[in-house]
């Protein structure tokens, strides 16, 4: 979707990520769910304990990524320097406000803040500072949960970086995670049929 849409929801990210560039967003609809769902249970749908497995393209892809991880050290822990982090960034507001303490690691991420309809996760690693931010916004019949890529480059590699990934994030990750998110949210949530 246009990230100009995705800029007129009114969503903390904006503010807090203004000096990131928005790499992309990603719109996926979701049916059914009732009222008084949270980024919590769209985040089980998408990256946690209720996702699908992965495509095969997908898991293909991701195992070289961090096999070349390690062996060029992109993801060594040092990469993730605390100085540098975000989380030195949040108000006394937002850390209260946050469902699950910030810092806490989510997989390769450390998460910023969840809050009840958004959340923000980072990565830092040798090639990018990045950010996953999620929201989800209720809508006549389900829901639809925004998910955006922000991207501050850590050196002259990550331009070069970032266009290399580019295809295989647009046309095979992204796309593969967005029919996994709803396949898993119609399971989970479908409405009822009459």
């Amino acid at each position: 979707m246009p990230p100009s849409e995705f800029r007129r929801i009114d969503l903390r990210c904006h503010t807090f990520l203004a000096d990131v560039p928005l790499h992309d967003v990603w719109a996926i609809p979701l049916d059914g769910g009732g009222p008084g769902r949270t980024i919590r249970d769209a985040h089980a749908i998408v990256f946690g304990s209720r996702r699908p497995r992965a495509t095969f393209a997908v898991r293909a892809l991701f195992k070289l990524r961090w096999t070349l991880g390690r062996l060029f050290g992109w993801d060594d822990d040092d990469q993730h320097d605390s100085a540098s982090s975000y989380v030195h960034r949040l108000s006394s507001d937002d850390r209260v406000r946050s469902e699950v303490p910030p810092g806490t690691r989510d997989g390769p991420f450390h998460v910023l803040y969840a809050f009840a309809n958004e959340a923000v996760a980072e990565i830092r690693n040798a090639t990018v500072h990045g950010f996953m931010g999620l929201a989800l916004v209720p809508r006549g019949d389900g829901y639809t949960l925004y998910m955006a890529v922000y991207v501050k480059p850590v050196s002259r590699f990550t331009p070069f970086y970032m266009a290399l990934i580019e295809p295989f994030r647009r046309f095979i990750v992204y796309p593969a995670l967005c029919r996994g998110a709803q396949r898993s949210w119609a399971r989970a949530y479908a409405p009822a049929r009459a």
